[in-house]
C-alpha cells in the first residue's frame, strides 16, 4: 500500500504545490468538477495535516496517529519533500525509526534526498548521507535564526526597529490592570477595552 502525506503549516498556506508533485509521481488523479481537485490514486492512502506547525514533532501530529493505524510491513510512506513531514535531525531519526520497526519504506519525492528509493533502509550508506544533508539544512536554518536576530538588533539599536504597535493605548492598559487586580474575567476586561 502506498500511504501519502501532506501538511501546511498556516490555514492561508495551499497544499497544491504538494499535490502536483505527488500527481506527477502518479499517487493522486486530477478530479474535474471536485472542490480539491484531486484524489488518491487506486491503491494510495492520503493523509494531510493543515494548519500543523512544524514544530510539532512528526509522530505527535493528527495525521501521523491515522497513518500508525493504517500502515503495515511493505507499505511505502511517501512526502512531496522531506521538510513537510520532517523538520530537524531528531524528527528524520524518529520518523526512521518508526519505519523500519514497521517495516514501512519512506519515500521523498523532491529534493536532495529524491534519489534514494528507502530512506529508512537500515544501510550506512543511507544513514551518514541523511545525516549529513539533515545537518547541513538544520546548519541553514540556524544560520538564518541567527542572522534574523541580529538584524533585529541593529535595527532596535538604531531605532529604526519597533516591533508589533501596542494593542491598547496607556489609559486602556491601566483599565485593565485595575480589572485584574479586581479578579474581573476576561470577558470584563473586553468590555473595558471594546
Amino acid at each position: 500500500m502506498q500511504i501519502v502525506y501532506s501538511r501546511v503549516s498556516t490555514a492561508p498556506q495551499s497544499l497544491l504545490r504538494q499535490r502536483h508533485i505527488l500527481t506527477e509521481a502518479g499517487l493522486l488523479v486530477r478530479v474535474e468538477g471536485v472542490a480539491e481537485g484531486f484524489r488518491p490514486a487506486d491503491g494510495v492512502l492520503l493523509f494531510e495535516d493543515s494548519a500543523t506547525t512544524s514544530k510539532i514533532p512528526a509522530l505527535d501530529r493528527p495525521a501521523f496517529g491515522k497513518i500508525a493505524a493504517k500502515a503495515h510491513p511493505g507499505d511505502t510512506l511517501t512526502v512531496s519533500e522531506l521538510f513537510r513531514l520532517c523538520r530537524d535531525l531528531l524528527d528524520i531519526h524518529a520518523v526512521r525509526n518508526w519505519c523500519q520497526a514497521r517495516g514501512v519504506a519512506l519515500r521523498v519525492l523532491s529534493g536532495p534526498l529524491s534519489n534514494f528509493h528507502d530512506l529508512a533502509a537500515g544501510d550506512a550508506t543511507t544513514a551518514v548521507i541523511i545525516n549529513v544533508i539533515t545537518a547541513v539544512g538544520q546548519f541553514q536554518r540556524d544560520i538564518q535564526n541567527e542572522l534574523t536576530v541580529e538584524g533585529v538588533a541593529a535595527a532596535e539599536a538604531e531605532g529604526r526597529y519597533r516591533g508589533r504597535p501596542p494593542a491598547l493605548d496607556g489609559d486602556q492598559r491601566e483599565d485593565v490592570r485595575a480589572a485584574f487586580g479586581e479578579g474581573a474575567s476576561i470577558a470584563a476586561w473586553h468590555g473595558l477595552i471594546g
